[in-house]
């Protein structure tokens, strides 16, 4: 992120620049067969408006002359050196004059002639502004198949459901937000995740996020888009699934602890039922346990590195556990499963002997070791994270005071 600011800054000129209400931007990778016409759009906009504004193209390295034909059209042209869509956005909003921008795709799929309604959410609050392609009409060819049937309901339904939005086209290209709101976010994905990370962060950060109906129409390329249906909609999936560590760990890993500790209800007693478990089910309900235990730990990890890094902000509910997640906390739980578990073991072994360390019998045997050992590898899991967990807090702040020295 540094780099792309010092890159803009030295891009930018160092004169005085008059105070701007919005600049439209557009990354560009070869475009040379649109980009004049949206930048000539969106200056119609602007003059018919009355807004004080710019056009930006963020260049991500075309080869194709896009960037003098964006500059004879009336725009600001700065040259990214990173490449992707992401990158090329990160450096023009860094390099922006507005205090609103309006970013869209330099490939004719939209009207930049048309953003009155972005602007009036702006001035009415909003600090993300999106467009909904589906609720403003797709035009015939403008789409795959694919993407709007599949790829686009299933990736926004998994945004609404992991950040408790009710945005209906998660990744509309279409977009605009004051440019301060969304430079405190700290975005940093280089690529097409880029959309996904501005939206998730946005709805965790508590900002107002609204909607406007948007017209998509086909693009005015002659060759295939920058996207990749798979590789791109599995990042962003991927993305979504890592930013939400309570759906990709810790729901499934509480379904797996209850299963298991249900079973050990059930199997250490020796409980019959409708299904009677022996010891061979109860060894599998050790197993859901102790993956269930580790994905919960898994779940609190990733999001304490994600605060402590500033990608995620501060939770309530974690504000509220921190006095007693501690590093000592965490070991002295740790050693006291592994005593429970080794006293158990111990009893067993001296039951065993009293019996003249003769033959034992299995079932009974192995009602007791399972959970025994169940305990010992809980503790030992517990302790180590918890060791991680203070490993990764001491780096972090090392770091950070290294920096501010």
């Amino acid at each position: 992120m540094t780099a792309l600011l010092d890159e803009a800054l030295v891009v930018s000129s160092q004169r005085y620049v008059p105070p701007m209400e919005l600049t439209v931007l557009m990354p560009c990778l070869n475009e040379a067969r649109t980009v004049a016409r949206c930048v000539a759009a969106a200056r119609r906009f602007l003059a018919a408006s009355g807004i004080s504004g710019e056009v930006l193209v963020a260049d991500n390295g075309s080869v194709d002359g896009s960037q003098e034909l964006a500059r004879e059209a009336g725009a600001r042209v700065i040259h990214v050196q990173r490449t992707g869509y992401g990158a090329a956005l990160l450096a023009g909003i860094a390099a922006a004059h507005g205090r609103y921008v309006i970013m869209g795709d330099s490939d004719d799929s939209y009207d930049f002639s048309e953003l009155q309604a972005f602007v009036d959410r702006l001035r009415g609050g909003a600090q993300l502004v999106l467009g909904n392609r589906f609720r403003g009409g797709i035009a015939p060819g403008a789409m795959p198949p694919l993407h709007r049937y599949l790829g686009n309901p299933v990736l926004s339904f998994v945004g609404r459901l992991f950040f408790r939005t009710d945005i209906g086209d998660f990744h509309c290209g279409l977009r605009a937000f004051p440019r301060a709101a969304i430079e405190r976010l700290g975005l940093v994905s280089p690529g097409m995740e880029f959309a996904s990370e501005m939206v998730a962060k946005a709805a965790l950060a508590g900002l107002r996020i609204e909607e406007v109906p948007t017209s998509l129409r086909p693009d005015g390329r002659d060759r295939p888009p920058h996207l990749r249906t798979w590789r791109d909609g599995w990042r962003h999936l991927r993305f979504l699934l890592l930013f939400c560590p309570r759906w990709l760990f810790l729901y499934p890993g509480g379904a797996l602890m209850l299963l298991g500790l249900g079973g050990f209800a059930l199997g250490a007693t020796g409980m019959h039922g409708p299904l009677p478990l022996g010891i061979h089910s109860l060894l599998y309900m050790a197993a859901a346990t102790v993956l269930g235990a580790q994905m919960i730990q898994l779940a609190l990890l990733t999001k304490w590195v994600g605060i402590i890094s500033g990608v995620v902000p501060p939770q309530r509910w974690l504000a509220t556990l921190a006095p007693y997640l501690k590093l000592e906390n965490g070991l002295v739980a740790g050693v006291l499963l592994i005593s429970l578990g080794l006293t158990w073991s111990a009893w067993l072994t001296w039951d065993w002997g009293t019996s003249g360390f003769g033959a034992l019998d299995p079932t009974q045997a192995m009602r007791v070791a399972i959970p025994a050992v169940t305990l010992m590898i809980l503790g030992a899991q517990v302790a180590a994270g918890s060791l991680f967990a203070g490993a990764l807090n001491f780096s972090w702040t090392s770091s950070e005071r290294d920096a501010l020295a």
